[in-house]
């Protein structure tokens, strides 16, 4: 029963036409606008509701209103920055052998990613009465939010590879985020208001039902995917041989090696942002209303980093975005050190959101250039369940050096970043225009084949 229903929601009955690469590419072509059309509303209007939910001014706020333990504040980071990373690499070899990546999405996700966020609303509404359950249901709704994320995201980055071509998928992320960073820009002026103006916690209330109303919407939008039926039949490994082909792929791709390192680093420097908005709170004793606030200047430069980026990366490849995303980062902390008001938080912020809006196109986009188009899962897996093991950890020493001093947590923080900025410089070939041979299974593939 439980395995007839699975291969139902899963279609794997589903049959598959017979196509050719040149038929697959015309599918992708005939479809391409409506596909633009639904995705892009979907990612905006789940950007709305992240915005509802940011985990670097709204959540910490509601969590400090629970707790004044700076290590819930580390959790909570840990949740936001592995959830979505760390499942990918063990569902990889799952996802490769299906024949359609959509179901998975679509099917999966409505249980595993959008109705957990209605756990968070029941953790606001009990905020009041007892913090303590409160918070355990918060963490649980949060985790069971980003950790389902994950579980479906190597089928929705193959599933986005399919269909887009590789020079217009940096507009396509770009462009949507822009739209929901506008959006939710608007929403965090919105969630200032809502936070100044409600008490507690029907303040709180009112913004993760917001959060809640918005993701579950963008599931409609995505469910009107036009997926294109693959040329080929994908092919199945048992598992112990697909976790054998991992070391050859590390060992025989020099330059996704070298990526991966720096790419790893990268995410370390990420590891004081969940700090800055109770940085800035206990330094100038600020209001609830300031997160709104500063939510909007975090999705300012969210914004401005997903439209240039997103555009720059088309031409000219995803490497030198991210190169700008650790320039971004390193200067925001060196803004947080340097404030001397409130005021310039805003600064701060927006530097952040350029850095985030950067990594949201080409920390995503870029790995699919690395890769033959049947090894998407497993190189986004690698990738990304690398990141995740990483953010496991590195929250909790972003906490102990809080606990110590926010300065030095800053500091060492903003060097990570511009060591980041190194690797990438001067140790890793843009994957679109690297002179590396055709590699067949894995390895370093030109970008037209992806």
């Amino acid at each position: 029963m439980v395995r007839s229903t699975l291969r139902r929601l899963l279609q794997l009955d589903k049959p598959l036409p017979n196509h050719t690469p040149d038929s697959f590419a015309a599918e992708v072509q005939r479809n391409y606008r409506w596909n633009f059309a639904v995705n892009l509303l979907d990612g905006a209007t789940f950007a709305i509701g992240a915005s509802f939910l940011s985990a670097a001014t709204i959540i910490p706020l509601f969590i400090n209103k629970l707790t004044p333990s700076p290590y819930a504040l580390g959790l909570v980071a840990i949740i936001a920055q592995s959830g979505w990373f760390l499942p990918q690499l063990f569902t990889a070899n799952f996802v490769e052998a299906l024949p359609w990546k959509k179901p998975v999405v679509v099917n999966l996700g409505l249980f595993l990613e959008r109705m957990p966020m209605w756990i968070m609303v029941l953790s606001a509404l009990l905020a009041a009465r007892s913090p303590l359950l409160a918070l355990l249901l918060f963490l649980l709704g949060y985790a069971w939010h980003s950790l389902g994320a994950g579980l479906v995201a190597t089928a929705w980055q193959d599933m986005i590879a399919r269909c887009f071509p590789v020079e217009r998928r940096g507009r396509f992320l770009g462009f949507t985020w822009f739209l929901g960073c506008g959006t939710g820009a608007a929403a965090g002026l919105l969630c200032g208001y809502m936070l100044s103006k409600l008490p507690f916690p029907a303040n709180f209330v009112a913004v993760f039902t917001g959060a809640a109303i918005f993701v579950c919407l963008s599931w409609v939008f995505l469910a009107l995917t036009r997926e294109p039926a693959p040329p080929l039949e994908p092919r199945k490994t048992t598992h112990t041989q697909y976790l054998a082909q991992l070391p050859t792929i590390l060992g025989t791709d020099r330059n996704y090696r070298r990526f991966l390192i720096a790419r790893l680093t990268l995410a370390l420097g990420g590891m004081g942002t969940g700090f800055v908005m109770v940085a800035a709170a206990k330094r100038f004793n600020l209001p609830l209303s300031a997160g709104g606030f500063y939510t909007a200047s975090f999705l300012i430069g969210q914004m401005l980093g997903n439209l240039i980026f997103g555009l720059t990366a088309d031409s000219r490849g995803h490497k030198l975005s991210l190169e700008a995303a650790a320039l971004a980062a390193a200067a925001s902390f060196a803004a947080v050190l340097l404030a001397p008001s409130p005021a310039y938080f805003h600064i701060a912020f927006i530097l952040i959101g350029l850095n985030v809006g950067a990594i949201n196109v080409s920390g995503i986009l870029v790995v699919l250039e690395f890769c033959s188009p049947d090894k998407v899962p497993t190189y986004t897996g690698l990738t990304n369940t690398s990141i995740g093991l990483l953010t496991l950890l590195s929250p909790l020493l972003g906490a102990y050096l809080a606990s110590h001093s926010y300065t030095l947590l800053f500091l060492i923080t903003a060097a990570i970043n511009l060591a980041a900025l190194l690797l990438l410089r001067y140790h890793v070939h843009e994957p679109r225009f690297a002179p590396t041979p055709e590699k067949t299974g894995t390895g370093t593939v030109f970008s037209s084949r992806c």
